[in-house]
């Protein structure tokens, strides 16, 4: 089964008209979600044990005592875009999102790229989910000889992916059920986590590292350095990346203008909620020592939350099985990114092909399902291919390329909330509300990401940052770190594809399909919605 072949009308009249006339027919489910589904799809695509496991150390190991006010400062610029994504997903709710309204507001190049970060992003990320999925699932069954084998582990991850894959394609109803499982003992298990942990601190019986929460953990003022600061955020902002995960799946939404927004505004109050609690109640327990179970050893960055839940949970029985928990907790939060690291990448690439910005077999939908097959099969095999790729050359190159995503999330996110801003210009001026939420807003988000993104290139591109550095083959023979090298690389990977396309295919890049234009209907009933 393949999509509706009519695009929405070109020309400044497209954008203003209908909703109807803006977002063609894909063949998806409509309607086969709700807030509560969608709001899951938002959290669960985050992983919220798993990025507090693989980052917290990092986090901490940069910034100090300071994480708790940094994890707030990061939220600052998600809840600002979600904003924007909430504006634009009103009146354009389309699968496509990043490359959909950044083609309307700035152009079909710049809309191309928007969707292209969107994939790099999320076959990159996908890597690291399988390593993980991988290792604790070993670890689970007490396979830990395995655990730490890279050639099984890989076997494993690409299983895992494979899996993944499956789930999504049989339906977006399955998925979202298989969500709200996971999640749900995923957040119980954050929760018993961190409330045993400040009960042990305060009533004495936690180890002698532990610290009482204090205030100065909240100050931003003593940040170490104005690096820390902005590496500090950029790391943190990986933590809720994956919130917009609920927006792409706004065609399959009940009540598709108005709910993926509010799912997504919702995800990202939640998601700081759990982070600010998990994080100050581990860092009380634990401390940020370099040595022992403090949070800043190198030798427990990889993992934080496992080595932490057998020091919180104790050796006793109860504690080991609570501690086994807390790894299929970690596992079960991998599982659930995948899935729900699938679900947008396919639909991204599902409106890019009906919009004819890649070939025409991206846009087709299972007439069963209602999935996308290409698009959705693709990503499995993409980022399996990719993952087994870096696992055997180097398992430096592997960490430096997940650091790398950072660049790419701000680049994405950050040219939404620009793309907002400007696709809203003739309208700002009816009343405060549209204003904030669709002008003020957004573009703040947007300058702040600008701003960590030039600034983390600046960090990144030092030869000893990260855990591989590369030269440049021509003069000057630069040597940059391969974080630096990984995230934009990938960014010009995607220019250089999109030129490639545009002989191939130009009439998208003509704008014959998606024209430049900017909102110019009056939505001032939304001036009054709660």
């Amino acid at each position: 089964m393949t999509p509706s072949a009519a695009p929405p009308p070109k020309g400044p009249s497209g954008p203003s008209g209908s909703q109807a006339s803006l977002v063609a027919d894909k063949g998806l489910r409509s309607g086969a979600l709700g807030l509560f589904s969608s709001t899951v799809i938002g959290l669960a695509s985050t992983a919220p044990a798993y990025s507090l496991a693989a980052t917290l150390g990092v986090i901490i190991a940069v910034v100090g005592l300071q994480s708790p006010v940094v994890i707030i400062l990061a939220f600052l610029p998600m809840f600002l875009i979600a904003y924007g994504y909430k504006g634009l997903n009103q009146v354009d709710p389309d699968c496509g999102t990043t490359f959909t309204w950044a083609s309307r507001a700035f152009g079909p190049h710049t809309g191309w790229l928007g969707g292209w970060g969107i994939v790099a992003a999320d076959i990159i990320v996908m890597a690291n989910l399988a390593q993980i999925a991988g290792q604790y699932g070993f670890q689970l069954v007490g396979a830990h000889g395995l655990a730490h084998n890279a050639l099984w582990t890989m076997v494993a991850g690409v299983v895992w992916i494979a899996l993944m894959t499956w789930i999504c394609y049989i339906g977006i109803e399955v998925s979202a059920n298989l969500q709200k499982v996971l999640l749900t003992v995923e957040v119980v298990m954050l929760l018993v986590l961190a409330v045993t942990a400040l009960v042990k601190v305060y009533s004495g019986t936690a180890p002698g590292t532990s610290l009482h929460i204090a205030w100065s953990w909240f100050d931003p003022t003593r940040l170490r350095s104005l690096d820390a600061f902005t590496t500090g955020i950029l790391t943190t902002v990986f933590i809720y990346w994956g919130w917009d995960s609920c927006v792409s799946v706004n065609e399959e939404t009940a009540d598709r203008t108005r709910t993926p927004g509010r799912a997504a505004v919702t995800s990202t109050v939640i998601l700081l909620c759990v982070y600010l609690l998990v994080a100050t109640s581990a860092q009380s327990f634990a401390g940020v020592a370099r040595t022992g179970i403090g949070l800043a050893n190198p030798d427990n960055a990889s993992d934080v939350l496992s080595n932490l839940g057998n020091e919180v949970f104790g050796s006793g029985t109860g504690g080991q099985a609570l501690t086994k928990l807390l790894i299929l907790m970690v596992l079960t939060s991998a599982a659930a990114s995948t899935q729900t690291t699938i679900l947008p990448t396919a639909r991204t690439t599902l409106s890019m092909a009906t919009f004819k910005a890649l070939p025409a077999h991206f846009a087709r939908v299972h007439p069963r399902f209602l999935t996308p097959t290409w698009s959705t099969v693709g990503m499995g095999l993409a980022s399996a291919v990719f993952f087994v790729l870096l696992s055997r050359v180097s398992e430096n190159l592997l960490a430096d390329s997940i650091g790398s995503v950072g660049l790419m999330i701000a680049f994405y996110y950050g040219l939404t909330g620009f793309a907002c801003v400007w696709y809203f210009r003739k309208v700002l001026h009816l009343g405060p509300r549209t204003l904030w939420t669709r002008g003020i807003m957004p573009g703040l988000g947007g300058v702040l990401l600008l701003y960590f993104f030039v600034n983390a290139c600046v960090v990144y591109a030092a030869p000893d940052y990260g855990s591989t550095s590369w030269t440049l083959p021509f003069p000057p023979h630069w040597q940059l770190g391969g974080v630096f090298v990984t995230g934009m690389g990938s960014l010009v990977l995607g220019g250089v594809l999109m030129l490639v396309y545009r002989v191939i295919s130009p009439a998208f890049f003509r704008q014959e399909i998606i024209a430049v234009s900017a909102h110019e209907k009056d939505h001032a009933p939304d001036e009054k919605r709660p």
